[in-house]
C-alpha cells in the first residue's frame, strides 16, 4: 500500500517511523491536488511552496525525535477557516486580502505538526449542502462526475474521499459536515458545540457552526478532533460501549419543505440497525419532540449571519440569491434574531427528553443519495430554498441543539453512490458516539471501499 492509500493515523506511523518522509508524502499529495484540480475540482486554494517548505521542517523534527502526533503529515482545511499568508473567499468571488493570522483551529493543528496543503471548495458562505459556484465551477464526488460531494464541506469530504489528503477539516452549520461524509462514504464529526474554538471569531452563524473532522475511518476522524479540540475523545474507540437502547428516527422536524426518503437510503438504515441489534444493542421507534420553532431559530441565525458575513466582504461577486438571502438578514436582526436564540432551551429540553429512554439516536443524514453537481442551477429564490431545506432536514436540529453526532457510511445504492446514516447524541456524548460508530466499522467494514479514480484519467 503506498502513502496516498494510507489513512491519518497510519500515516502519521508511518512518518514517525522513518519508512517515507514529509517531503515525498506531501509533494505527492500536491501532485494528485493539481493533477485533479480540472477534474474533481476540490481545491480554491493550493500551497504548493509553503507546504513543501513546511514539510522539510517536519522532516527534520522528526529525525530528532520531535513526538507530535501529526508531523509531516498533509491535512486540507476548509475555505471558511484563516490561514496566515492566504485569503478566505468562503466560496465568493473577487480578490481578497490575505490574513494575518491562523484561526485558532489551524494553530493548533500546526503545533501538532500538520502540513496545510490548501484550502478546499465550499460554496458561497456555506449556504448550501452542494458545492459550485462562479467563483471555482462545480467540486465533483469522486463515487460519480456528474454527482455533488455534497456541502457546503464538499471539497473537503472530495479530498479525503479520492486520497488527495488523509483527512480534512471541515464546518458544519446545518449538516455541512455529516451531508458530504454521507455523500462521499465518510465518517463526518459535527461535535459540541463549544468543543473547538471558532476564533477569530467568537463564534459562527450564532451559534449553529462547528468545526468538525472528515476521514475514511472513525479513529482517523476521532484523532483529527483530538487535536481540533484539545481532547482525548480517541480513548473510547477501545471502550466498548456496553447494551444501548437506541431510537431509530424517521420523522424530520417541520420545514417549508419535506423531502421523502429514498427506498435504498431507508434500506441501508434497517441494515444499520440491524448490525447494531446484532452487537447487542436495542432499536426501538422513538422520534424526538420536534418543535416548529427549530426551523425558525435555524433559518433567522443562517441569514442574520450571511449578512454579516457578505458585509465583510464588500468586494465579493456572488450569485443574487446570496445576496436576496443576505439581504433578508436585515429585517431578522433585532427582537426576531434574539427571539431564536431565546427558544433554544426549551427546545433542548423538548428533544431531550427522549434520552431519559434512550442514550443515542439513529436516523437518516440525508432523504437521498447524492443529487447531480447541477441540482439547484436556474432556480428562484423559493426553488433553491425547497431543495435546501429538504436536504438538511435530518442534520439541522442539532445544529440549533448545540449537541454533537457523527455521520457513518451506511453503504452504496444500486448505482454505486454513497448514502450515510448518523448517530445523535445528548450533550457530551462524543466518546459514547465514536465508541458506537467505531463497533459498525469493525462489523461493516466501509474503510475497505474506495471510488474509482476517475479524476486521474
Amino acid at each position: 500500500m503506498t502513502a496516498a492509500h494510507l489513512g491519518l493515523r497510519a500515516l502519521a506511523d508511518a512518518l514517525a517511523q522513518g519508512k517515507v518522509s514529509s517531503h515525498a508524502v506531501v509533494s505527492a499529495a500536491l501532485d494528485r491536488i493539481e493533477a485533479s484540480r480540472t477534474t474533481l475540482n476540490a481545491f480554491r486554494v493550493i500551497r504548493r511552496e509553503h507546504a513543501l517548505a513546511e514539510a522539510i521542517t517536519a522532516d527534520h523534527r522528526i529525525a530528532v525525535g520531535d513526538p507530535a502526533p501529526l508531523l509531516g503529515v498533509p491535512i486540507a482545511i476548509k475555505d471558511d477557516t484563516d490561514i496566515a499568508g492566504e485569503p478566505t473567499a468562503f466560496g465568493c468571488g473577487g480578490d481578497f486580502t490575505p490574513k494575518q493570522a491562523d484561526a485558532e483551529v489551524v494553530r493548533r493543528l500546526r503545533h501538532a505538526g500538520a502540513v496545510i496543503v490548501g484550502k478546499t471548495n465550499t460554496p458561497e458562505l456555506g449556504q448550501w449542502p452542494y458545492t459550485s459556484g462562479d467563483a471555482f465551477g462545480y467540486t465533483r464526488n469522486p463515487w460519480a462526475a456528474n454527482r455533488s460531494p455534497g456541502g457546503s464541506s464538499g471539497g473537503s469530504a472530495a479530498a479525503v474521499a479520492a486520497g488527495l489528503v488523509p483527512a480534512a477539516l471541515g464546518s458544519d452549520g446545518g449538516g455541512s459536515i455529516r451531508i458530504p461524509a454521507s455523500w462521499t462514504d465518510l465518517v463526518g464529526i459535527k461535535p459540541q458545540r463549544g468543543r473547538i474554538p471558532t476564533s477569530p471569531h467568537s463564534e459562527l452563524y450564532y451559534g449553529l457552526t462547528v468545526l468538525g473532522p472528515l476521514a475514511r475511518t472513525v479513529a482517523d476522524a476521532t484523532l483529527l478532533l483530538d487535536i481540533a479540540a484539545e481532547t482525548t475523545f480517541s480513548a473510547a474507540l477501545d471502550i466498548e460501549p456496553g447494551r444501548l437502547r437506541i431510537a431509530l428516527s424517521t420523522k424530520p422536524p417541520f420545514t417549508a419543505s419535506r423531502m421523502p426518503v429514498d427506498p435504498e437510503v431507508e434500506a441501508a438504515l434497517a441494515h444499520i440497525s440491524h448490525t447494531l441489534r446484532g452487537l447487542g444493542h436495542t432499536l426501538i421507534r422513538g422520534e424526538p419532540n420536534y418543535s416548529p420553532a427549530l426551523s425558525f431559530s435555524m433559518i433567522t441565525r443562517i441569514v442574520v449571519g450571511m449578512r454579516e458575513r457578505l458585509a465583510a466582504l464588500p468586494d465579493a461577486r456572488v450569485d443574487p440569491r446570496t445576496r436576496a438571502k443576505a439581504a433578508r438578514g436585515a429585517l431578522l436582526t433585532g427582537p426576531i434574531l434574539r427571539a431564536g436564540r431565546a427558544v433554544e432551551p426549551r427546545l433542548r429540553r423538548q428533544v431531550g427528553r427522549l434520552f431519559d429512554e434512550v442514550d443515542l439516536i439513529l436516523a437518516p443524514t440525508t432523504a437521498c443519495p447524492p443529487p447531480p453537481i447541477d441540482v439547484v442551477d436556474g432556480l428562484g429564490n423559493t426553488a433553491t430554498d425547497r431543495i435546501v431545506l429538504g436536504t438538511i432536514q435530518f442534520t439541522f436540529p442539532w445544529n440549533v441543539l448545540g449537541w454533537p453526532s457523527v455521520n457513518i457510511p451506511a453503504g452504496l445504492t444500486a448505482d454505486g453512490l454513497p448514502v450515510g446514516a448518523q448517530l445523535m447524541g445528548p450533550p457530551d456524548s462524543e466518546p459514547l458516539l465514536v465508541s458506537v460508530a467505531a463497533q459498525l466499522e469493525s462489523e461493516l467494514r466501509w474503510d475497505l471501499r474506495q471510488p474509482t479514480p476517475w479524476w486521474e484519467r
